[in-house]
């Protein structure tokens, strides 16, 4: 991702991380649309006592229209989704009943797109949401977004997650998820100035396990790249220099 649009980024999800409202997370979500230049964004959330909110770009004509229909029953992505745990693109989804293959295409007359990509997230006590990005263009161009932009849509879902259940009644807070040893020893030499390759010498592993304990580090600071999680584990006191 370019500089310019990177920052922007993560100037937006500052913004999310303030957020006082769910009506909030509606203006942010408006705004990362348009960064990842697609038609939709979407987060859905239903919370452990069955409060369901929503927030994206859709048009609500056709979110009405969803729920006359009861599309929840029929709809692939759903359906899906709550039986996996990792993101996963639409075409991997089943779309082979009747009943699926009419709803996709009320769906793309009503500009969700034809292509789509759904993030799955568990939260405590049985909160489950969806995150998901659609557009309309071919599968070649379709699958280079989502490669180039996979990590950033699962650490945006988790970003939006994380608000909503901040906003949910009676929440017990989660303690943040400790770095593991070998975890904040790749943070400390990176924070030192050294380049991958040398502190994957030092610790006498490979750039490949290297890279995992990095991701792994990246993910639980919720940072958006390597420099933004080692900024913040020095913010944190996780490591000293």
């Amino acid at each position: 991702m370019p500089a310019p649009r990177q920052q922007r980024l993560e100037a937006i999800l500052e913004d999310l991380e303030q957020a006082s409202e769910l009506e909030h997370m509606q203006d942010v979500s408006e705004a990362l649309r348009d960064v990842f230049k697609v038609d939709h964004l979407v987060y859905h959330w239903v919370s452990s006592n069955g409060e369901q909110y929503g927030c994206g770009t859709y048009d609500p004509e056709w979110v009405q229209h969803y729920i006359l229909k009861d599309y929840l029953r029929v709809d692939p992505v759903v359906v899906g989704c709550y039986q996996r745990f990792h993101p996963v693109d639409w075409k991997r989804l089943d779309w082979s009943s009747k009943a699926a293959r009419a709803f996709q295409a009320d769906a793309i007359a009503h500009g969700v797109g034809n292509q789509g990509y759904s993030v799955p997230i568990r939260g405590p006590n049985g909160q489950f949401a969806l995150f998901t990005v659609s557009h309309n263009c071919d599968d070649d161009t379709w699958a280079a977004f989502t490669e180039a932009n996979r990590r950033d849509l699962i650490l945006i879902a988790h970003y939006f997650n994380q608000k909503a259940i901040e906003f949910e009644p009676d929440r017990t807070p989660e303690p943040a998820q400790p770095l593991s040893p070998r975890e904040i020893d790749a943070m400390t030499l990176l924070a030192i100035g050294y380049s991958r390759a040398q502190v994957a010498e030092t610790l006498a592993i490979s750039e490949h396990t290297l890279r995992v304990y990095i991701e792994a580090a990246r993910f639980k600071l919720g940072a958006m790249n390597t420099t933004h999680a080692v900024a913040r584990a020095l913010s944190r006191g996780l490591i000293v220099v």
